[in-house]
């Protein structure tokens, strides 16, 4: 069974910063991908980033490529999403999920654990 706990989101203005963070309890932590996806009100949930078990394989979604940074400290059992430029559409919870799979995936269906998520509000 694996944990996770999502921390940092908040209230920022757009154009602002803001960096996600998502402990693990797994002991083989550094075995599984992980992932951030994010839902919207009224929207279903969508992906955002992953990356594989080694940090090497990354994937984003287009709308937060080139503002979204997804990186991870297997030592800390942590993954990040640093987001720049943050968009009133960006507002949403934000998930970190892992996978029982060293391979980074986007679809959310591949995943095996949840968090409960972080709200991201980002005001115009």
């Amino acid at each position: 069974q694996v944990q996770l706990v999502e921390s940092g989101g908040g209230l920022v203005q757009a154009g602002d910063p803001l960096t996600l963070s998502c402990a693990a309890s797994a002991r083989a932590f550094s075995t599984y991908a992980m992932g951030w996806f994010r839902q919207a009100p009224g929207k279903e949930r969508e992906f955002v980033a992953t990356i594989s078990w080694n940090g090497i394989t990354i994937f984003y979604a287009d709308s937060v490529k080139g503002r979204f940074t997804i990186s991870r400290d297997n030592a800390k059992k942590t993954v990040y999403l640093q987001m720049n430029s943050l968009k009133p559409e960006d507002t949403a919870v934000y998930y970190c999920a892992a996978r029982s799979s060293p391979y980074a995936s986007s679809g959310s269906s591949e995943y095996d654990y949840w968090g409960q998520g972080t709200q991201v509000t980002v005001s115009s």
